[in-house]
């Protein structure tokens, strides 16, 4: 699926957020960063992921931490997923799906047996200096902060 691994160089990228705000990667350096890529706003399983980092934001931030999500989405949907959840980071709109293949999570996936191209829910922690630290390819939607910290603490 993708190609990166522990200990790469994240791929950098620069863009507009919810609110229009320009966010870029290499800003970010000094910080750990949680780069979380989902599907689709306002589906069951990404709203539950969304909401689970919301709800853990502060916990998060003493920790060290930025959240970043990503979704082929546009910035009004963004906006407007981020509005009725109250979440308190930058969602990045990558219609182009620049970002997306960057990081090798478009591919092929399975639904009640079809076969289409998605977007792989996958989550990126990179490190102070901008490394890939570790990559969840497998994320629990309802606890991905719990998965997170316990992966972090092994």
């Amino acid at each position: 699926m993708f190609s990166l691994k522990p200990g790469d160089t994240a791929p950098d990228f620069t863009s507009t957020d919810q609110a229009g705000n320009v966010v870029s990667l290499k800003d970010y350096l000094g910080k750990k960063v949680i780069l979380y890529f989902y599907p689709k706003d306002n589906t069951s399983g990404c709203t539950a992921e969304a909401c689970d980092f919301r709800d853990n934001h502060q916990a998060l931030r003493e920790k060290g931490f930025v959240v970043i999500g990503v979704s082929a989405d546009d910035e009004r949907s963004h906006k407007n997923f981020s509005d009725k959840y109250v979440l308190p980071f930058p969602l990045i709109p990558d219609k182009a799906k620049k970002i997306i293949e960057d990081y090798g999570v478009w591919g092929k996936k399975k639904l009640y047996g079809r076969e289409y191209e998605g977007i792989h829910r996958v989550t990126f922690i990179i490190d102070e200096k901008g490394k890939i630290e570790h990559i969840l390819a497998k994320v629990d939607t309802k606890k991905p902060v719990i998965q997170i910290l316990t992966l972090l603490n092994q």
